[in-house]
């Protein structure tokens, strides 16, 4: 289903890195994410409230330049 509030993601299981772009275009990475996290975010209907319950504010990140 299409997120309102995600535009795309990605995570890399060696770096245990979340990438996410948001609809603004702002990009970030939230690091040291564990696998079951990720694999929530796959499976979850909506991917904002998950974002919101499960990453934002839990994991350390870095604001990737725009492109």
């Amino acid at each position: 289903m299409p997120s309102s509030v995600i535009r795309s993601w990605a995570y890399d299981k060696a770096e245990h890195r979340l990438d996410i772009v948001f609809v603004s275009g702002r990009r970030y990475s939230y690091h040291q994410v564990p696998a079951r996290i990720a694999e929530g975010m796959r499976k979850a209907i909506s991917k904002g409230r998950y974002f919101n319950r499960r990453v934002r504010d839990r994991f350390a990140f870095t604001q990737a330049a725009a492109r």
